[in-house]
């Protein structure tokens, strides 16, 4: 039979807990921890669109800025990851309409002058040192679209075992606080389970994305001043549950 425990102070006097009335009592007890690693990983986001008013120059142009952009930043970092993505082509209207066939109080149509044609490239790469000048060499062609940093999942993989041992230990040096208070010691304790799937890994937040802009044309020659980059660190954070026992 499981006994209920209550626990009241009045006038700062503690009413007494006997020892031997806790016997055969379930306590839960909660641990955590967080381990304050810094990020070692960034994602970024880059964009390039045209305008014209041929449907094929805009994308041949579109086609051959990305190409260009994706060689430069394979040329200062070889191993970061790229993948391309959202390739879009829409046409762009007047903003006066004509009357359809020449009548009047007919629905007037909007008038095609152009095509905007942009796609997307991300970018993941664990070289942070060359970072900065990764990026500003693609932004003599293409438009940073957003930056976000993390851990890689070889590091996150590498700080499992030290993230566990570090909930458990939270959680025992609670349950022998608790056990402490009731008046009893560890060796009358009798673990029963234990939970680890409050484990979390909490990511840093994306930085402020800038909404897409029509990029104007750009010679590779031109220089882009290096961007400065603080990657900050990923809270690593568990949560461990058990259920002990009172002999």
């Amino acid at each position: 039979m499981k006994k209920v425990i209550g626990f009241m102070a009045v006038c700062s006097l503690a009413l007494p807990v006997y020892a031997q009335s806790l016997s055969g009592t379930v306590l839960t007890v909660g641990g955590n921890a967080d381990i304050r690693v810094e990020n070692d990983q960034a994602r970024l986001s880059f964009y390039l669109e045209e305008q014209d008013k041929d449907k094929a120059a805009a994308a041949s142009r579109l086609n051959q800025k990305m190409k260009a952009g994706t060689e430069l930043i394979k040329k200062e970092d070889p191993e970061a990851e790229l993948a391309t993505r959202n390739y879009y082509t829409y046409p762009v209207y007047s903003d006066e309409t004509q009357p359809v066939n020449g009548q009047l109080g007919q629905p007037k149509k909007r008038v095609i002058t152009g095509w905007r044609t942009g796609q997307y490239l991300d970018v993941k790469t664990l070289n942070l040192k060359q970072l900065p000048s990764t990026v500003a060499s693609a932004q003599k062609i293409l438009g940073l679209n957003g930056v976000q940093f993390g851990l890689s999942t070889q590091a996150a993989a590498k700080l499992e075992d030290a993230r566990i041992q570090a909930g458990y230990r939270n959680f025992t040096e609670k349950l022998a606080m608790v056990v402490k208070a009731m008046g009893k010691k560890m060796d009358d304790v009798q673990l029963e389970s234990v939970d680890f799937d409050g484990a979390g890994l909490e990511m840093a937040p994306m930085n402020a994305v800038a909404a897409p802009m029509m990029l104007k044309a750009a010679r590779v020659a031109d220089a882009v001043s290096e961007p400065s980059f603080e990657p900050g660190y990923t809270s690593l954070s568990i949560r461990v549950n058990g259920k002990v026992r009172l002999k």
